[in-house]
C-alpha cells in the first residue's frame, strides 16, 4: 500500500500519511469541521483503517516470520484538518440531512457508526487522537474510541469536548452510552457529559480523564505530541495481541455497541407517557 492515501478518490475526504515506517496518520479534512457524514465514514475512515491494518500486519508477518523482536511495531494517530486549529471534529453526524431518511436510526447507527466505534475500540494498534479543536458529540465519540488522547490547551483559540444532544432533545444511542463507561469510570463524569452536555475546556476534560495530554501551540504541535505518544507505544503491537486484549477489556461495550436498538425520541417517549397516564 502506497502513502500518502487520499479517500475517497474522487472527492477525498481524509489523507493518510506514514511519517515512519511504523506509524500512520489519518487527517479528516470533511470541510473545516469533518462532519461525520455517511461518506465519511463508509467511503473513506473505515477504508482507511482497512489501508493502516493491512500495511501493519504484512510487516507484523514478516518481523514474526523472521523472529524479529525489533518489528512489526504500529501506531495510527487520527487529527482534525491540520490547517484550520478550531475542529477535530464536529461529529453531528449530518443530522439535518439524514434525518430526512426513515432509516436514519435503524440503519445509520447499527450498519454505519457502530461497526466504526466497535473497529477503533478493538484495534489491533495502538490509536492517538490529536485533537486540535472543537471536539463533539459523535466526533467525542470517536476520540473516546482511541488508546490515547492528546488535546490543545486551548491557549490560541478556544476548543470544547462536549456531547450536547440533551441541549437538542436527541436520544442517545445504546452505544454512545456504552463507549462513555468503557472509557470513563466517574459517575458525576457521565452526568455532566451526558445529562448536562457540559463544554469541557482542555484543563477541565484532563482532569476528567477525557484526555491524556494537553499542549500549548497549533495543530502541529498537537500532532507532534501525538507522534511522541505513538512512539512511545508503538512497540505494544509486536506480539500481536493488543487488539484481542482490547476486545477482553471492552467486551460488554462491544456486545452493547453490536446490539444498539432504536433510541427513542421526545415525541415518542412524550406519547408513551401520555398513553401511560
Amino acid at each position: 500500500m502506497a502513502f500518502p492515501l487520499q479517500l475517497p478518490a474522487q472527492s477525498p475526504l481524509l489523507t493518510v500519511t506514514q511519517p515512519k515506517p511504523y506509524i500512520w496518520i489519518i487527517e479528516l479534512h470533511n470541510g473545516d469541521d469533518s462532519r461525520l457524514t455517511e461518506v465519511l465514514v463508509e467511503e473513506a475512515l473505515k477504508p482507511a483503517l482497512d489501508a493502516v491494518e493491512r500495511t501493519w500486519r504484512q510487516a507484523w508477518r514478516a518481523a514474526t516470520a523472521a523472529k524479529d523482536k525489533e518489528g512489526g511495531k504500529g501506531a495510527l494517530i487520527i487529527v482534525g484538518k491540520r490547517s484550520q486549529d478550531k475542529f477535530f471534529s464536529n461529529g453531528r453526524l449530518d443530522y439535518d440531512n439524514a434525518r430526512k431518511s426513515p432509516h436514519f436510526h435503524t440503519n445509520f447507527f447499527p450498519l454505519v457508526i457502530n461497526p466504526l466505534l466497535i473497529r477503533l475500540m478493538t484495534f489491533p494498534i495502538p490509536t492517538v487522537a490529536a485533537i486540535n479543536g472543537h471536539c463533539f458529540a459523535a466526533g467525542m465519540m470517536l476520540a473516546l474510541c482511541c488508546d490515547y488522547r492528546v488535546m490543545t490547551d486551548g491557549s490560541k483559540r478556544n476548543a470544547w469536548m462536549c456531547m450536547n444532544e440533551i441541549h437538542f432533545g436527541a436520544a442517545w444511542p445504546l452505544s454512545f452510552a456504552a463507549v462513555l463507561r468503557a472509557k470513563v469510570s466517574d459517575a458525576r463524569t457521565h452526568r455532566k457529559v451526558a445529562l448536562e452536555g457540559y463544554k469541557f475546556t482542555p484543563t477541565e476534560a484532563l482532569q476528567a480523564g477525557l484526555v491524556d495530554y494537553i499542549v500549548t501551540g497549533n495543530s502541529e504541535a498537537v500532532v507532534a505530541k501525538a507522534q511522541e505518544v505513538a512512539e512511545s507505544v508503538s512497540g505494544l503491537s509486536r506480539t500481536g495481541s493488543f487488539g484481542l486484549i482490547k476486545r477482553d477489556i471492552y467486551r460488554d461495550a462491544l456486545e452493547m455497541t453490536g446490539r444498539d436498538v432504536l433510541p427513542r425520541n421526545v415525541a415518542s417517549d412524550d406519547a408513551a407517557a401520555k398513553a401511560r397516564l
